[in-house]
């Protein structure tokens, strides 16, 4: 699989001297793929053989003119951004370039920035239309093209499909990704995932940010000189530089402290980073990939997380569900657990009764798949032989703890069904109704019901009885 920030930058040009000084400045600035051509006979048929992400272009060259060879990529490769570098510094020829279809003009000499911010900038274009033309090709076949990617996470919810079929659309991008979702929801799952579908040859590397204060994060990341700080005998490298080619995972980024915050833009934005007791900066490829629990948003209009770092860092927002709202995969979890929970512990995988998912479902989850892969292998480190008790479960959850009812049944329908009432609900009215939503959401399990209701079993019983008796 190729990554599109691989997508080689192709410099056209006859003059040997400019491509070697051009590729020495692009590649020392972090764009590794870079091709050079000087012969402008030989671009056209590269362009079939080869994806190209972003061409510099010469204008006045031998046999074929850059001025040609613009029109015809621009007819035939409109994908591909083009930046005009030339010695012609005349407004004419400029407005006529961009009227070709030209990306950017440069003239000679170009400043190493100017030349450096042009190409990044291209490749940024280059990588949103593949993002698109995928996403686009996704929402039509509706189908996950590496499933595989995806296999430690356990789930059968279509809300996690459509996010698995973004992550394939984006994963071959270099622009960082920010995951956001409740604690132990999987969002490291999701990152692994999108490093595998990437297609980078560097190791993933995760670093949990809690806690660290400003130098132990610079320190953590970054490395440190000999001799930096008291104690520092060596020379250290930092995680960077073991994400090299790969991907850094920072988790919990909303825990920064504000000046490790303007460490991490400067990282995103430049590509470079500071070592401990260094003034050379290092660059570093590796691509970042966060993860919070925190609205970050919010963060930001109160001031305790900058807006530049927000909008840098959340170039692909990923936003996992807690488990309350994807409760369809609570049978296969429980599943899986106790078969994980089985080897763990030696013992045989047992059955357990088919209203055990029903009660989970009327959990919260505040701890979403963490706690109930907790909550499997406590019940199993308690249980001897036959069915698993549902007993540990229900001491857990408590009726007390039960999530609220789903909006589709309580807060829509129920206001719905005052207000077509002709006169005010009488309090067995309410009752009533209440009692068919619990066992609507308990799947007509009395026992389930009666804990949402705050009831004993026997008291929903006799309610249901008497109500029977009532209408017959």
């Amino acid at each position: 699989m190729t990554k599109t920030n691989s997508f080689p930058v192709l410099l056209v040009d006859d003059e040997q001297h400019i491509l070697l000084s051009s590729e020495s400045v692009l590649r020392f600035a972090g764009i590794r793929a870079v091709r050079s051509l000087d012969d402008s006979r030989m671009v056209l048929a590269l362009l079939e053989r080869e994806e190209i992400g972003v061409i510099v272009l010469d204008l006045f060259m031998p046999y074929v003119s850059g001025r040609d060879l613009l029109n015809v990529i621009s007819r035939e490769y409109p994908h591909i951004p083009v930046i005009v570098m030339t010695a012609a510094d005349e407004v004419e020829t400029a407005v006529d370039c961009m009227k070709a279809g030209a990306f950017d003009y440069l003239v000679k000499p170009v400043e190493n920035s100017r030349l450096i911010s042009s190409v990044k900038r291209a490749l940024e274009i280059c990588t949103l239309k593949s993002q698109v033309a995928r996403l686009s090709e996704q929402l039509l076949t509706n189908r996950i093209e590496h499933p595989s990617a995806f296999a430690s996470i356990i789930t059968a919810s279509p809300k996690m499909s459509a996010i698995f079929q973004y992550c394939e659309a984006i994963a071959e991008s270099n622009q960082p990704v920010v995951i956001i979702g409740d604690t132990g929801v999987g969002k490291e799952l999701v990152a692994r995932a999108i490093h595998d579908l990437s297609g980078v040859r560097g190791k993933f590397v995760p670093v949990n940010i809690a806690g660290l204060d400003d130098n132990m994060f610079s320190d953590t990341l970054f490395g440190h000189k000999k001799g930096a700080f008291t104690g520092a005998d060596q020379a250290r490298s930092g995680l960077i530089v073991q994400a090299s080619g790969g991907t850094l995972f920072l988790d919990e980024i909303g825990d920064l402290t504000e000046g490790s915050q303007v460490k991490l833009l400067r990282l995103l934005q430049e590509q470079e980073y500071y070592p401990v007791g260094s003034d050379i900066p290092q660059v570093s490829d590796a691509r970042i990939v966060a993860a919070t629990n925190r609205d970050l948003r919010e963060m930001a209009v109160a001031k305790k997380f900058r807006n530049d770092l927000y909008f840098r860092l959340c170039s692909h927002q990923v936003h996992i569900p807690p488990l309350r709202e994807r409760t369809e995969d609570i049978p296969l979890l429980l599943d899986h657990f106790l078969e994980e929970a089985s080897l763990t512990f030696k013992k045989k995988k047992p059955i357990y009764p088919p209203e055990l998912p029903i009660l989970l479902a009327t959990y919260g989850f505040p701890g979403n798949v963490r706690e109930l892969k907790a909550q499997v292998f406590d019940a199993l480190a308690r249980h001897g032989s036959g069915v698993l008790s549902m007993e540990r479960f229900k001491e857990v959850i408590g009726s007390a703890h039960s999530k609220p009812l789903p909006e589709v049944s309580l807060s829509k329908s129920f206001p719905t069904w005052l207000q077509n009432l002709n006169s005010f609900p009488k309090v067995k009215e309410v009752e009533e109704y209440l009692i068919d939503e619990a066992l609507k959401i308990a799947k007509g399990n009395q026992g389930i019901a009666a804990s949402l209701l705050g009831f004993t079993r026997q008291t929903l019983n006799k309610r249901l009885r008497t109500r029977k008796e009532n209408k017959s």
